[in-house]
């Protein structure tokens, strides 16, 4: 489908593209990277997985005066300029659906904000405008998740734009607020906690929560994991595990404990209110920086297998753990997880150098008509 805006926006590069001539672009680049780098070249390349247009649940946009015009949107391609967007073919429709709203209130939102911030000049405290910021959307399964990223703290009159726009907008059910990426989200206005289906249980997010860009996807890669890890039952580590995307349906098949390890005490905070609401009693959850602390060669004996999904630099010290395992303690499986190829190929060759077999590579196009790819990979012992 064509979109007016692409050839400034810096998303769907490919939309120009014809399905059939999009879908083989992206699957001969990616296995190219593979067949070039990976030191192992008798594997099973699976059918590729290519999702539907606009299922993207999960948007970043910009929003600000830009040359005297309010603009909500994407930053054009490898600049810092927005580029004002009416609707976007990838999202949802229930996305789409409140952007003209939401761009109305973002404008008095900022208009109401003159005076946030104090700088000094000449020795005197002047006021500072800010004129933008981010904000974040999330189609969740009850209702959108909104978090304005503003650097300022709010004055009275831009909450009660926030209380107006949650309570005129029947799909919002929560609106937060931090001042950085980096910061906590603090919810304003929340009708009902945000969930999401996963494995067949309600899972709460946070706001500002990381999850699969789309309900498709997260099915197709966890429907991937459950049929690799196929008759394989006993002790399952799921690292990187964020808010359990793989654990619950892991979980959910008989015979499995899970452990469940990740850095992020906010990502965990929720994953065990929704594990002990559902009173799951076979998901053991851990916190841990696996980047500098791995679970070690020790704490890896004897898991029946090991899933890993990790940021888009990879898993390099977790996976030179698990090369060093005795044959003898190896999981019968390794499933990885993975949103860049380049880093995929790196923790692949050093899983075959210490004695794994690659077996199997799935791509998954979850950022339809973009340059990103998922894969899962079924590795054995």
């Amino acid at each position: 489908m064509g979109c007016s805006y692409q050839p400034e926006c810096g998303g769907c590069c490919f939309r120009d593209k014809a399905k059939e001539e999009y879908a083989k672009l992206k699957e001969n680049k990616v296995r190219h990277i593979l067949d070039t780098a990976l030191s192992q070249k008798d594997y099973a390349w699976e059918r590729p997985i290519f999702l539907a247009d606009g299922l993207r649940r999960r948007v970043a946009l910009a929003f600000g005066r830009q040359e005297n015009k309010f603009v909500l949107g994407f930053n054009e391609n490898r600049s810092n300029k927005i580029v004002d967007c009416q609707r976007c073919f990838a999202v949802t429709e229930s996305i789409n659906a409140v952007l003209a709203d939401l761009r109305l209130f973002l404008e008095k939102f900022c208009a109401a904000g003159k005076e946030s911030i104090k700088t000094k000049k000449n020795n005197k405290k002047v006021f500072k405008p800010v004129v933008g910021g981010d904000v974040l959307l999330l189609d969740a399964d009850n209702g959108l998740d909104v978090v304005l990223e503003y650097d300022a703290e709010l004055n009275l009159d831009q909450k009660t734009e926030v209380f107006d726009f949650v309570n005129r907008e029947e799909k919002v059910v929560r609106l937060s607020h931090r001042r950085k990426n980096s910061d906590q989200a603090e919810p304003l206005a929340e009708k009902s906690k945000p969930f999401v289906k996963i494995g067949g249980c309600d899972v709460y997010v946070a706001p500002g929560t990381f999850l699969q860009a789309s309900k498709a996807g997260e099915t197709a890669m966890t429907e991937t994991v459950v049929r690799y890890l196929g008759d394989t039952r006993g002790k399952i580590a799921d690292l990187f595990c964020g808010i359990g995307t793989f654990s619950y349906p892991l979980a959910m098949i008989s015979g499995n404990k899970i452990v469940a390890v990740d850095v992020s005490e906010s990502l965990l905070k929720g994953f065990r209110f929704s594990v002990n609401r559902q009173m799951l009693h076979n998901i053991e959850i851990k916190q841990r920086n696996l980047f500098k602390y791995p679970l070690t060669e020790d704490e890896l004996q004897n898991f029946a297998a090991v899933v890993f999904d990790p940021p888009r630099a990879g898993a390099a010290a977790q996976v030179k753990e698990l090369a060093k395992i005795s044959v003898d303690g190896r999981p019968e499986k390794i499933i990885a997880v993975s949103c860049n190829p380049h880093s995929f190929v790196n923790d692949a060759n050093v899983l075959i150098e210490g004695g794994y077999k690659l077996k199997s590579v799935t791509l998954i196009d979850q950022f339809v008509y973009s340059n990103h790819s998922e894969l899962v990979a079924l590795f054995t012992k």
